[in-house]
Formats: C-alpha cells, sequence, structure tokens
C-alpha cells in the first residue's frame, strides 16, 4: 500500500511539474502589448510574422536585415497606435497581403 502510494506521488509530482504548453493567437497581439514585451520579445513575434507573410507568398527567401527593419518600424507604428492589432500594423506596413 505504501509502495502504491508512493507511485502515485511520484507520478503526480511529475506531471504537475511539467512546463505548460502555451498558444498564442497572433492575430490579437495589440500593439500595446508587443511593445511592452507583454507576450514575447517584439524581434521573436515580427521574425514570425515574417515567416508567416513569406509563407503566405511561397517566398522561402528570409533577409535578416528587412526582419528587423520591419520589426522597428511596427514598433514606431505601435508607440503611435497602441490600441491597433500587431499584424493590422504589418500590413499598414508592407501593404495588403
Amino acid at each position: 500500500m505504501k509502495r502504491t502510494l508512493f507511485v502515485i506521488s511520484v507520478i503526480v509530482t511529475a506531471s504537475s511539474s511539467a512546463p505548460a504548453q502555451v498558444t498564442i493567437d497572433v492575430s490579437k497581439i495589440t500593439c500595446d502589448e508587443f511593445v511592452k514585451y507583454e507576450i514575447a520579445d517584439p524581434k521573436q513575434i515580427g521574425a514570425w510574422i515574417s515567416g508567416y507573410y513569406h509563407g503566405v507568398h511561397s517566398n522561402p527567401i528570409l533577409d535578416e536585415q528587412k526582419v528587423l527593419q520591419t520589426a522597428n518600424k511596427v514598433e514606431e507604428y505601435c508607440f503611435k497606435h497602441p490600441d491597433a492589432l500587431v499584424m493590422k500594423a504589418v500590413e499598414s506596413i508592407l501593404g495588403p497581403q
């Protein structure tokens, strides 16, 4: 009986200490959340968005310099429009996709 309780407590402890899986709906990230690092580092979000737009256009080329420039432009836009969605900010900078 003690052995069974020990095994159960080990399983419960191990499962409760596992990191939680987090999903993020990027289409709902606001500019305010973006510039305040509330979701993740803006450069990481910018890299994901760049990959998304490149994927939409079947463009496998990644220009790191251009990604950083776009991320900086999005950050500037977001400081001026904190209630806007980041995806809308990107569309306004890159044009309709």
